[in-house]
């Protein structure tokens, strides 16, 4: 079934070709929105090349907006651009509830990674954008959203890179949660000094922006993780509860001090954001463990489906916003995001080669560079109002980054970390012993 599906697939882009060839390249969008679709689907029986499945649909999409732009701006009256924000707070509260307080122990075992990683995803990224961005001579708002890629933190995707590439695991779901948390004060503050010549930055108003789609989501499913699994005393979990009300007071106060909000609005968006991501989520997590008994297999799917079915229509929808400016300037853009992409690898898995980490913290930091979260990107631009220029950036490097970072550690787990040796040697002294 899927060879046959293949084969569909290739006459799809042969039509797709034809049409191309005779000038009419406007109606080879339905065949070539069906060649990757198809191509999509059949991948899927091939073991090989199964996990670039998810990309190629995002390509399928991709074309779709490309194409047929108006079906994906709006629905009705209701413009689809107002759900990138909920769908980045969904996946946000995914990435958290999958998470716990103890993950962060992992700052003290492992600081020198940390540290390193921290220093290279916030520093190499942002030099590499700002550069990238004036030597191609974008449109301000365009190259804004070069740096703004670059000035993101490193999203889920990498902590799935680093199990295929048998990568440190640890250090890279330590280095997501710890630049993620760090986001909203760092990615501001590089747009500010590196992308004000672009665009006007609001640095308070960035900050705020990424506390409502990051940090409290996450405070969130913390909360949910607490209350779900019962692996925590009741202690921990009072104390933890403190200090999440007080990052909810916190963001509030950030909120009345910086605006000019009266205080009836601060007071009624305090006690929104504490239904929404404090009492909810406990109530949500008691009606779980009642339900599924603690069971975490089938909330791992869903959230895993959630989050890549989330990120697919927010490109699908930023694409369509851009049309027409990506099809001005689409494949500088494409060329510049790649750059941007692999100089990211490179610089970061040698930056910390000569800084003497081992091989598997090294390719792990490398791909934490690489990999940005587009997804949050695309949410500051929209935040912005600049969806359709700012959001181009992340639109293309999201996708591209799945393939080359796929790709990377595909090509990684067949080659040695370094660690068999030591453990073929610990294996051959305790034989040795035995005898």
């Amino acid at each position: 079934m899927f060879k046959l599906l293949l084969g569909v697939a290739g006459v799809c882009l042969i039509a797709t070709l034809i049409f191309v060839f005779m000038g009419k390249g406007v109606k080879s969008g339905p065949f070539l929105i069906a060649f990757f679709v198809l191509l999509a689907i059949s991948v899927r029986g091939f073991q090989a090349v199964r996990g670039f499945s998810y990309t190629v649909w995002i390509f399928a999409a991709v074309t779709a907006a490309m194409f047929y732009p108006v079906h994906f701006t709006k629905l009705g009256n209701f413009e689809l651009k107002l759900l990138i924000i909920p769908l980045l707070q969904i996946i946000m509260f995914g990435m958290g509830s999958q998470m716990s307080v103890n993950d962060f122990v992992n700052v003290i075992k492992m600081p020198k990674g940390v540290l390193v990683g921290v220093v290279c995803q916030f520093t190499i990224m942002p030099l590499v954008g700002i550069t990238l961005a004036s030597t191609f001579s974008f449109p301000p708002e365009v190259a804004a959203g070069i740096v703004l890629v670059g000035s993101s933190p490193s999203g889920l995707a990498s902590n799935v890179m680093s199990f295929i590439a048998k990568a440190n695991l640890a250090l890279s779901v330590t280095l997501t949660a710890v630049a993620t948390i760090l986001a909203p004060l760092l990615t501001p503050l590089l747009m500010k000094l590196l992308a004000g010549q672009f665009v006007p930055i609001e640095f308070w108003d960035m900050l705020l922006s990424i506390a409502n789609i990051v940090i409290l989501p996450i405070v969130a499913g913390l909360i949910f993780n607490a209350f779900s699994y019962g692996e925590q005393s009741r202690k921990n979990i009072n104390i933890q509860l403190a200090i999440f009300f007080f990052v909810i007071v916190l963001k509030n106060f950030a909120f009345y001090a910086t605006s000019e909000a009266l205080i009836g609005e601060v007071l009624t968006q305090f006690f929104w954001d504490l239904f929404w991501f404090f009492i909810l989520p406990i109530m949500v997590a008691l009606i779980f463990k009642n339900a599924a008994k603690g069971s975490k297999a089938w909330l791992d799917n869903a959230l895993a489906f959630v989050s890549m079915l989330g990120i697919g229509i927010i490109i699908t929808i930023i694409t369509a916003a851009g049309r027409d400016s990506l099809l001005e300037i689409g494949a500088l853009l494409i060329l510049a995001c790649l750059i941007h992409n692999c100089l990211g690898y490179f610089l970061g898995y040698w930056g910390s080669r000569l800084i003497g980490m081992d091989e598997r913290s090294c390719r792990t930091i490398a791909l934490e560079v690489g990999m940005q979260n587009g997804g949050l990107a695309s949410g500051i631009a929209l935040e912005m109002g600049k969806v359709a220029t700012v959001g181009l950036a992340p639109a293309v490097f999201g996708p591209m980054m799945n393939i080359t970072g796929s790709s990377l550690a595909t090509w990684w787990r067949n080659k040695p970390t370094g660690e068999e040796d030591d453990e073929e040697i610990s294996a051959t002294t305790k034989a040795e012993k035995a005898t």
